[in-house]
Order: structure tokens, then sequence, then C-alpha cells
């Protein structure tokens, strides 16, 4: 198989050959048709989440194609599956037997702790492989599987608000504004100052005002969701979103959040994170994204332009989802 492996923190990914993998029990063998890239990479690729073990292979929005299963599993050959971030849970602690998985303390998580799909071949635990709605290409389906299940995950939390604000306008926020207009909410796009292309982006998508995040919006949000990975877009959200009015962090890290007076979240204003997903936010919204019909925007990347790939998300320079694509994808069964 072949990979763009991270060696070393903070470094570039290199190209690297191996044996294929064998599926363990519980376990399928996928070809990799497709793998978007996520901010949530870079935080991997630079160290910025604890414990990243190197070698491994980033990735966690991948598209696949069953090659062989281990013993215990039981999938047709060339059966399309998707595999999200959260990768293996134990499946016996309360977390697990109360309908909380995503946060199971010994979960592990796709291109973090299990190698991911920034390769041509992929392992995958099959109790978190889901099939995909055929309405989608692989790399269409591929954002689905992080920005999209985040982007649910994060806005049945935020609450039922018609005002919706969200900070930072990319992979994830452009699926969000897509389901939250099939909601009949008003969505306030919140981008980097002077970020045209992702504010003209917002307006194309329906976006009834877009701003820089230094700036307030016309009238009070009812919720806002902080897909930027800025600690000090909390207090000012907090300032941006009615009493009662609730804050939902999406992202898996943050830079710290700074000081802020009590009288931002008084008035029984919510801070509140989003932590990984569920198998049954997955079932949920995959039924529902080709009834709306979701749809992305990407920008396809050869599988060994990985590093070119994160440099552009770094930059600011993608609207919607990069993703890459082995050059064998079409030929795998």
């Amino acid at each position: 198989m072949y990979a763009m492996t991270l060696t070393a923190i903070g470094q570039r990914l290199e190209a690297v050959q191996r044996p294929d993998p064998t599926p363990g029990p519980g376990e399928v063998l996928l070809a990799v048709q497709a793998c978007a890239v996520c901010r949530t990479d870079l935080h991997v690729v630079d160290g910025e989440l604890p414990d990243v073990p190197t070698p491994i292979v980033p990735g966690h929005e991948i598209v696949g194609r069953v090659l062989c299963c281990g013993s215990g599993v039981s999938l047709p050959v060339g059966m399309r599956l998707g595999v999200p971030w959260l990768g293996w849970t134990c499946g016996i602690c309360e977390c697990c037997r109360t309908g909380q998985e995503n946060l199971c303390d010994a979960a592990r998580f796709t291109g973090y702790q299990r190698d991911g799909g920034y390769a041509d071949r992929v392992l995958a635990d099959a109790r978190y492989c889901f099939p995909l709605p055929e309405a989608y290409t692989d790399a269409e389906a591929a954002p689905l599987l992080c920005a999209g299940l985040i982007g649910y995950r994060s806005l049945r939390l935020a609450g039922p608000g018609r005002r919706l604000g969200l900070y930072g306008f990319g992979a994830a926020a452009h699926i969000v504004i897509q389901l939250a207009h099939h909601e009949n909410r008003e969505v306030y796009a919140f981008t980097r100052p002077g970020d045209a292309a992702a504010q003209a982006f917002a307006r194309s998508l329906g976006a009834a005002w877009t701003g820089d995040s230094d700036r307030p919006p016309p009238h009070p949000l009812d919720a806002a969701i902080l897909f930027a990975p800025i600690g000090e877009l909390v207090p000012r959200a907090l300032a941006a979103v009615r009493k009662g009015g609730t804050v939902v962090c999406g992202g898996i890290h943050m830079s710290d959040i700074p000081r802020f007076p009590y009288t931002l979240l008084w008035g029984e204003r919510v801070v509140r994170s989003v932590a990984n997903l569920t198998r049954a936010d997955a079932r949920e919204f995959l039924a529902l994204a080709p009834k709306i019909p979701i749809r992305t925007e990407t920008r396809c990347f050869p599988l060994d332009q990985a590093n070119a790939a994160l440099d552009a998300l770094r930059r600011g320079d993608l609207t919607g989802a990069a993703v890459l694509v082995p050059p064998d994808a079409d030929s795998a069964p």
C-alpha cells in the first residue's frame, strides 16, 4: 500500500510504501476512493492534539470499497463505505452503554490513533463504517463524514433558534447552512477579517448576512456555532447571542479562551463543546443529506499532493473541502 505518512510532528508528510494490512477480528480492509482534508488533520500534523503517535497516516473522512474482511464481519467485496473520525470504542463503559459513545475514554480516532485515509488502503472497525447515499460521487461524499457529521451534531446542540451565526465559513459551515435553510433558519456568516471570497461563498449559499468575525451581527442571534479554532471568538459570540442563547464550539481543538466579563454569560447563555460523533448521528445525517439535498463543494488533489492540500487549508485558500484521491481509486472493485 501507499500512504502519505506523518513521521515526525510538525514535518511534511512523506510518501511511504508498506505491505497491505490484514484485517483482524471485527475489521474490514478498504480500497480508499477519496479522503477529505479536515482542519483536525492540521491539528494532528502540528502536534496540537496530545500524544500523537508517529508514524501515523492522517485522514478521517474516508470513502472506500471493501477488499476483504476479518473474522466476525460479512460484507460484500466492493461495497462502498464511509469511515469517520470516531474509529473505535470499548462498547462496555457507561458512556458506550448510555448512547454517549462519543465520550468513551478508551475511544480511538481515525487518522489520530488509527491509520487514516491519506492512503490507498485503510483498515477500519466494521462497527464504525457506514453505507453512503448513492446520490454522491466518492469525492462529494467524503466531506459528509466529518464536516457534515460534526456540523449536524453542532446544529442539533445549538437548539432550534431561528437566527444562527456561523464563525468560520469552510467545509463544515457550507454544509450546516444547507441544513439550517432546510429548517427555515436565517444564517449569519462570520469570516476572518477581509475574507471577501469566503463571504461571497456564504452569500452564494443564502447567508442572510456576512461580515468579519470582529463585527457584531445586525440582529441578536439565537445561537452561534464556532468552527474556527480561535478562543477569542467565544466572548464575541456570547456578545452576539441573545439571553438564553447558545454558543457551540464545534472543533476538537481551540486556542485558549480569553478572560471575559460575567455579564457576557449572564442571562442563561450557554457555552458548550461538541465532542466527536455517534453512530446515531451518522445514520441520521447520511439518511437526511440526499433528501435535502446537501451539496458539497470540493476541490480534488492527487493523494501525493496531500501537503499542498494541507497548505491550502492552512492559508484559507479553499471554499468547501479539499479531497485527496488515490491514483488507482477508479480501478478498485
